[in-house]
């Protein structure tokens, strides 16, 4: 395999890891942007996604696509009920208490599995995995990729396109602008902000969901924690691309996917997490408001 070989097949890992935490990136935009929350559970969402995935096909002998919409649609309501439990009492409080909270959920949720199924990793059967969600490889010529990769980075692109149009076009998607821009006029012009606030918990957290199963497919390892590093580098997305920015998150995804792969490839292993947070350092120091950021002060 030649130099040209390796960079290809390395750029292809990163952007299929990179569209994960591009999805997972899109979960934190949108919070943040509606209610300036990062929500540090968003990560533990991911995990349930994948074990709500896991236990349908195992328990229930649900076939893999219709398990991944069935996760998604949990976590959703998941997410909905996390909104109005632990942040919506919060609304109105200091942004210290809500990232407390967050992070208080974020425990609640690793141990909740933890106690339930264990620490031992689980790993989805591979026979219940249909070919175009496998690793089977495509050959084009001598470079060859797979079924998966495909499939992830297609998907990605499907969401980011559909949730911008979303956002954009549709009435609802309207008034998640206007609530992320001002609660208060947003109310005054008859909008519903904590159900627009709930359906934007909904959306972030299904497409966690998503990441979260496309994730356990990539790496087979279904654990109680297997979403705090993958959340972690896709908040690290969400700031490079500008958190609050839609195609910012896509883009930061990418590029966290790529450097976490060179890294590996090329320097090491060992150190590729160390570059991956030395590059959130260098953001926050030189572009804190990241590519698509808005420059924004604070009220007072």
């Amino acid at each position: 395999m030649n130099n040209l070989q390796i960079f290809l097949e390395q750029t292809i890992n990163g952007i299929q890891v990179g569209s994960i935490y591009a999805l997972i990136a899109l979960g934190y935009t949108m919070v943040y942007g509606i209610v300036k929350l990062i929500n540090f559970a968003h990560g533990d969402i991911m995990m349930v996604g994948a074990y709500t995935t896991f236990l349908a096909i195992t328990e229930y002998n649900i076939p893999l696509p219709i398990a991944i919409i069935l996760s998604m649609i949990i976590c959703a309501i998941l997410g909905i009920i996390i909104d109005r439990l632990a942040y919506k009492p919060l609304r109105n409080s200091p942004r210290i208490s809500a990232l407390l909270t967050a992070i208080g959920v974020s425990f609640l949720l690793e141990s909740v599995f933890l106690l339930w199924q264990g620490a031992t990793p689980k790993v989805i059967n591979q026979d219940k995995i249909p070919f175009y969600l496998s690793s089977q490889t495509i050959s084009l010529g001598s470079f060859k990729i797979s079924y998966l990769t495909v499939v992830t980075i297609l998907t990605t692109i499907f969401c980011m396109l559909i949730l911008d149009f979303f956002i954009k076009k549709t009435k609802l998607g309207k008034a998640t602008r206007a609530v992320s821009e001002d609660h208060g006029a947003a109310q005054l012009m008859g909008i519903n902000v904590n159900f627009t606030i709930g359906l934007t918990f909904a959306i972030g957290s299904g497409l966690g969901a998503l990441g979260g199963v496309l994730y356990s497919l990539t790496y087979p390892n279904i654990n109680p924690y297997m979403g705090m590093m993958p959340g972690l580098k896709a908040f690290i997305a969400a700031v490079f691309g500008g958190i609050g920015s839609i195609p910012g998150a896509m883009l930061g995804g990418y590029i966290m996917g790529l450097i976490e792969n060179y890294s590996k490839a090329y320097i090491s292993s060992t150190w590729a997490n160390a570059i991956v947070f030395g590059v959130l350092i260098l953001i926050l120091v030189f572009k804190p408001n990241g590519l698509f950021g808005k420059n924004t002060k604070e009220k007072v």
